[in-house]
Parts: structure tokens; sequence; C-alpha cells
């Protein structure tokens, strides 16, 4: 009998060594990509900001690249309209999702949770064109009438297809953290006296706040990386962002130049440089709001 326990707990413990080499693997795959993405965004995008000027680059406020006798690659426009865009996507999305969230969660009927919640999944898979189709039909036409102006595409069109683009994925995170808040927390306040409301809202969710700002995390990473369907109602033009005015996002700079723009020339060095920044950005934020979370998990 031990002689064939022996065997049988060699071949069990060198799968367990073969499962964690493939994990092992697959995470220097995943560290292996972001390194090299990293790498080819900074030797492709630093030659323009060498040969523009940093301060030029990132706080000049005119973008003509197709200009022969003056061109100018300033990016302020594209950068405060990407955080303008992302921040009022959250500002609308964040609080819609959360109580969507809420209501699927804690109060609404099994029936009706069991119609939301494929909708919200639904949502979740529809492409971007779709998203930027559906706005240049619908959005648009009513963003120019009700406020008289010549062009429905405008920031303000931009901040509502990006704010019903991230819903699904607040909505779904920040739902599975207030279910994953025990039971007794709940019970303890009713007990006490509370009503449904005010537990959901004074012990349920402060509970669950840590997933719920992980799903507005997710958000942000979706609104800012965002581009075809900005793209389609956005307007696509570099002005200092204003509601009603059409603007271009990091995104969609990138996306509507990069097609004709000359391989070696400046304008695709600068729309590499671009993206660097995109990239910063990006990993810049992830890290602030990470280092909210950990400090918020840790008091």
């Amino acid at each position: 009998m031990n002689k064939q326990a022996k065997p049988s707990l060699r071949a069990k413990n060198a799968v367990e060594r073969g499962m964690n080499l493939v994990f092992l693997l697959c995470g220097f795959i995943a560290i292996a990509f972001v390194v090299l993405i990293t790498i080819y965004l900074i030797i492709s995008g630093l030659p323009a900001i060498k040969e523009v000027g940093l301060i030029d680059f990132l706080f000049g406020t005119r973008w003509d690249s197709t200009n022969k006798t003056d061109p100018a690659y300033g990016i302020l426009p594209f950068i405060l309209t990407s955080i303008y865009g992302t921040a009022g996507a959250i500002i609308i999305g964040v609080p819609i999702g959360f109580f969507t969230a809420v209501f699927l969660a804690k109060v609404a009927p099994p029936k009706v949770a069991a119609v939301i919640r494929p909708a919200v999944d639904l949502l979740a898979g529809i492409p971007s064109v779709v998203y930027g189709l559906v706005g240049m039909m619908v959005l648009l036409p009513a963003i120019r009438e009700f406020f008289n102006i010549p062009a429905g595409d405008s920031l303000l069109a931009a901040i509502i297809v990006l704010a019903v683009m991230i819903l699904p994925s607040i909505i779904s995170v920040s739902e599975t953290a207030l279910k994953a808040v025990p039971k007794e927390y709940e019970e303890a306040s009713l007990a006490l006296g509370a009503t449904e409301l005010e537990t959901y809202f004074r012990v349920t969710a402060p509970a669950a706040k840590s997933g719920i700002a992980a799903a507005a995390v997710l958000g942000v990473g979706r609104a800012i990386g965002e581009a075809m369907a900005i793209l389609m109602v956005a307007g696509n033009v570099a002005n200092m962002p204003s509601m009603l005015s059409s603007v271009k996002f990091l995104t969609t700079a990138i996306a509507s130049e990069m097609s004709y723009a000359a391989v070696g020339s400046l304008q695709r060095n600068a729309l590499y440089s671009i993206g660097l920044v995109l990239f910063l950005l990006i990993m810049l934020i992830n890290v602030v709001l990470n280092v909210f979370l950990k400090r918020d998990k840790e008091a």
C-alpha cells in the first residue's frame, strides 16, 4: 500500500509544481506585455516631445499637425477634454450605477431583477460603434434642438455616451460588493429600529465601499480609454473644452489622424507621444485611486 501511495503522491506533487510554473509563466507574460508596451511608447513618443519641447507639447493650446507652413503640436485641449469628459461621465454614471446596484441587490423582486440584469449585461456587450451610432442619430439632434445650436456634436454628448457605456461595469461590480456584505450587519441594524432603506445606505453601502470604489475605478478606465463612440459624437475638433462645442479627446486624436500620418513624420511621432501621455495619465489615475483605496481599507 505504501509503495503504491508514494508514486501517486509524487505524481500529484509533479502536477502541483507544473501548475505553479504555468501560473507563474502567465503572471510573467502579463508583466512582460505591460513592460513592452511601456518601452515601445517611450521609444516612439520621446522623439516628438524632444523636437517640439515638453512645455509646448503639454501646455500648448493649438494643434494643427497638417499645416505645412506653421504646424502646431499642443495637446493641452486634448488633455483637459479627456479629464473633463471622464469626470463628467463618472459624476453621472456612478450615482445611477450605484442606485441601480442597490435596487438589484436589495430592493427589486426576483422577477424584476431577472429582467433588469440581462439588460445590464446586454449593455456591456454592445460594441462602441453602436453607442456612437445611436448617439449620432438620437442624442446629437436632441442637443441641437434643445440648446438651439448649429450642431449637436459636443463635449456634453460625449459625456452622456460615456456615462451610459460605463454603467454595466459599475452596476455589476457594485452589486457584487453589496451582496458580499454579511447579512448579520443588516439584521443588527433592523433590530435596532432602522428602516430597510436606512440600513441599505447607512450600513450595507459603507461596508461595501471598497468594492463600490473599485467599480468607479473600472468606470474611469473605460471612460478615459474610449475612442470610437466619442469620435462619432464629440465633433473631433481641437478646441479648448466647452460643454456645447466640438472637442477632441486624446484617444480620438490618435484614432482620427494615425491612418494618414506619414511613417517617420513629426505628426506620426506626435501621435505616439499622445499615446504615451494617455498611458501615463491612466497609470497616474489608477495609482492615485488605489492609494486612496488602500488607505481607506487600513483605516
